[in-house]
């Protein structure tokens, strides 16, 4: 058996009930490698607000397709109130303990690999890891407090946001190696002033980039096996545009709708906009088309993310919206991006980020803070593009989703344990 290795992620609760997911997925591979990975997570679930039974015990351990996780007990919360903020101290807290115990018991590992979000599961990356006289890679997958100031309305200049970006500091310091899931990370830490060479404490030279992925052979035998019968789906004399993920208003569908509503007035051709999610905003945009006699779109509701393979497998062009603030110009690591990449298809997008992947890979199209009416003036392009085209920009998001395949991403993690 090669390293153990801890993987400690709050929010990986998820993946122990999805068995899908970034470090599910480094799990399985590591372990294929001959490495011991083991996935720290909170009991709490923090997109279904469930509650793991942890029984009186601070963790309980379970193994899931030979990976084992460790799931610390932290309090039921909702939202983004006091409550969360509880929950996360609480799964600080109580790693020192739990990772005391387990260590004593298993033996300690022989590097931590501590992930964001929040930035307390990498301080207790760093601090316990000195205990062991071991290494912490620090993974950031967010950047905090640089997302609650573009998002919140946080001030840059508040005693509570420079609070946040000292320890931001201390943890890019302290970190053997960082790994950052946006490409621009060592832009960012430029940006900042703590670089080296300008200087600073942080040394550019331990800081990496490892974006998000998908596992293609999970993908392509979810499509296989998880087929379902849906009319729209199955229609093949409609051009299916496909958008997937939550619908509230910070993910302003509303735009995807209008562009749409754009679509039926100026395109003669049968292009219909499929909408798979849920969300706070559903009902509200499902009245708007309603209202204005928006016909051409159709609001699937949530599906299982097992069936999202088949889903885009019948798509013509897939959707990309994003709403525009400061921290794009880093790099993007959205999840769905890289689904949207496997099925083949184009995708179209109303937001160009630093380090463009659809632009470097040349597998759709990009129109920058696109308003309603370009967005839709780019999907009518593609509904009426020569078939050679339309198929090189297949290919291309085929190429893409290679590169970004999990099995060759955990190359790249093995390659900095």
């Amino acid at each position: 058996m090669k390293k153990t290795v801890w993987i400690w992620n709050h929010y990986a609760t998820n993946m122990y009930k999805d068995r899908a997911g970034r470090h599910y997925s480094f799990a399985n591979y590591l372990l294929k490698q001959g490495y011991n990975p083991i996935i720290f997570c909170a009991s709490t679930d923090h997109f279904s607000n469930e509650n793991i039974e942890v029984m009186n015990k601070r963790y309980r351990v379970d193994t899931i397709d030979g990976i084992t996780f460790v799931i610390i007990k932290t309090p039921d919360y909702a939202g983004n109130a006091k409550k969360r903020l509880v929950n996360m101290l609480t799964f600080y807290k109580n790693l020192f303990p739990v990772a005391k115990e387990y260590a004593r018991i298993n033996g300690k590992p022989d590097l931590i690999l501590a992930s964001s979000v929040h930035p307390l599961t990498l301080i207790a990356g760093i601090q316990i890891a000195k205990k062991f006289k071991i290494s912490c890679i620090c993974e950031v997958r967010d950047l905090w407090p640089e997302s609650i100031v573009a998002y919140s309305g946080l001030k840059r200049t508040s005693l509570v946001a420079k609070i946040l970006y000292r320890g931001e500091k201390w943890i890019y310091k302290r970190a053997n190696k960082l790994i950052f899931t946006m490409e621009g990370g060592s832009d960012y830490i430029i940006e900042r002033g703590w670089n080296k060479e300008q200087g600073g404490t942080i040394d550019l030279k331990k800081v990496y980039h490892i974006n998000n992925g998908v596992d293609l052979d999970v993908f392509k035998e979810n499509q296989t096996v998880y087929k379902f019968e849906d009319l729209d789906l199955d229609n093949e004399k409609t051009f299916k545009v496909i958008y997937t993920g939550s619908i509230r208003l910070v993910n302003n569908v509303k735009s995807i709708v209008e562009a749409a509503q754009v679509v039926k007035k100026e395109s003669p051709n049968a292009i219909i906009f499929l909408i798979y999610g849920d969300g706070s905003d559903r009902k509200n945009l499902e009245d708007f088309c309603k209202e204005n006699n928006i016909n051409n779109v159709v609001f699937k509701g949530y599906v299982n993310k097992n069936r999202i393979p088949y889903v885009l497998s019948k798509s013509n062009l897939n959707i990309i919206h994003f709403e525009d603030n400061q921290i794009k110009k880093y790099g993007a690591s959205l999840n769905k991006l890289f689904e949207y990449f496997a099925s083949g298809k184009p995708t179209v997008s109303d937001c160009e980020f630093g380090y463009d992947l659809i632009k470097r890979y040349n597998c759709g199209m990009v129109v920058d803070q696109a308003d309603p009416e370009q967005l839709a003036q780019a999907i009518i392009e593609f509904s009426n593009m020569p078939k050679k085209q339309y198929e090189e920009y297949c290919k291309n998001a085929l190429a893409a989703a290679y590169d970004y395949d999990y099995q060759r991403l955990t190359e790249k993690l093995i390659e900095l344990i």
